[in-house]
């Protein structure tokens, strides 16, 4: 993949990523912010953000979106690589319930 190619598909992230979090900030706030691991200032900022805005900021070379499973204990619930038979739904949840408890409070 050549450079270009890799930076126009960060673009494409960037705007696709916004575009997502701007419309789960307008439907249901709360929701948004667990979602999107966000603060209530970033979701203002994005939530009020005009289409010209967000086409500028997407544009950049930067991934604006990181991912929130850092650690190997979510990757293993995930992925169920954690413990062999595991029950998936279980190790979900679990998951997800750690992903919470690093939703960002501010």
């Amino acid at each position: 993949m050549k450079a270009e190619q890799i930076l126009a598909e960060i673009r494409e992230a960037n705007l696709s990523y916004l575009m997502l979090a701007q419309s789960l900030i307008r439907a249901d706030r709360e929701q948004a912010l667990y979602r999107l691991g966000i603060s209530e200032e970033t979701a203002t900022l994005i939530g009020t953000l005009s289409p010209a805005q967000i086409m500028k900021i997407a544009a950049g070379n930067t991934l604006l979106c990181a991912f929130r499973m850092s650690d190997d204990l979510v990757w293993g619930l995930l992925t169920n690589h954690s413990k062999p038979g595991a029950n998936e739904s279980v190790s979900r949840l679990h998951a997800s319930i750690l992903m919470a408890g690093r939703h960002e409070h501010v």
